[in-house]
């Protein structure tokens, strides 16, 4: 049984690689049951735990299971509030082959499936990209979209100035202009494209504040407490989920669905659907477009192949 450190995780897992792998995968789909989610409560801890475990396995190929451990109050320590493993087994015999670091895995493959979206979603000619969260996945969101946009210019926000000028001088970095803001509805008018990756459980974006031909992209939300973006931002676009469970999973959908902004039945398609020609993406002329994703199994098992595989 093998044991894959953060580092080799990560240069397996080079966005170039993973996006290609993540399409590849949703093409040829896997059996994915619906995540298991347990609540710890230990007394005394200011909020509760979660565990999630997150099985995905293609028969008689590979087998592989997820645990995330979200601990809130570790912010508090100086220490992330998630932490993650993963093990893959042979999908024949059942036989251990690698324990791979679960937290390169979530935050790579889920910045890939973005801009694997952002690819038939987004305007061909996007160059200007705004941010909103600068953590673990915020921080990669601008060079896995520029595998698949020509993106130059890179503006951030985060709640914590630090953080965001520390992903700012990261982008510059990597041959892209930077910017720290701090007027969201002015960054949010002259962007192409919009992800949002925070934790935030009421809305950070407004819907008013959005260009016309922008595409929007929600990562954070994924439990029904939380959201991002206000139902404006809804309003008029034509809106994408990388699966179904999001519908049953995220406030940024339930919140408007039970107000009525939109049904079930509105949603344009899925990831699997896009990657396969099933459905269509962004037409030229078309106005504004927006994905939410909860993550799927579907892309930790693609991404622990990739790594193991080499």
């Amino acid at each position: 049984m093998k044991f894959i450190d953060t580092e080799n995780t990560r240069r397996a897992l080079a966005f170039e690689r993973l996006i290609p792998a993540l399409k590849e995968m949703f093409v040829a789909g896997c059996e994915v049951p619906l995540r298991h989610t347990h609540t710890l409560h230990p007394p005394g801890a200011p909020s509760p735990r979660t565990v999630l475990i997150m099985p995905a396995w293609q028969p008689d190929r590979y087998l592989g299971i997820k645990t995330v451990n979200i601990f809130p109050e570790n912010g508090q320590r100086g220490l992330p509030g998630l932490y993650s493993t993963y093990l893959l087994y042979d999908g024949a015999t059942g036989e251990p082959l690698a324990q791979i670091d679960g937290n390169e895995i979530t935050s790579r493959r889920t910045a890939a499936a973005s801009a694997l979206a952002a690819s038939y979603l987004a305007p061909e000619a996007a160059c200007r990209l705004l941010v909103l969260g600068c953590g673990r996945v915020g921080s990669l969101i601008p060079e896995a979209y520029r595998v698949v946009r020509p993106i130059e210019h890179v503006s951030v926000w985060d709640r914590n100035p630090q953080a965001a000028h520390a992903m700012a001088e990261r982008v510059r970095r990597q041959g892209m202009r930077a910017e720290v803001v701090g007027d969201l509805a002015r960054a949010a008018g002259q962007a192409d494209i919009v992800s949002c990756a925070t934790l935030a459980s009421a809305p950070v974006l407004q819907g008013a504040w959005l260009a016309p031909h922008a595409h929007l992209d929600l990562i954070g939300s994924f439990t029904p407490q939380m959201r991002e973006a206000d139902d404006a931002c809804f309003a008029g676009a034509r809106l994408y989920v990388d699966t179904q469970e999001a519908l049953q999973k995220s406030g940024e959908l339930l919140g408007p669905m039970s107000r009525g902004i939109f049904r079930a039945e509105d949603v344009a398609g899925d990831l699997a659907g896009l990657a396969s020609g099933r459905v269509r993406g962004r037409q030229p002329g078309e106005g504004r477009t927006v994905f939410k994703a909860v993550g799927t199994a579907l892309e930790d098992l693609a991404s622990a192949i990739l790594v193991y595989e080499g």
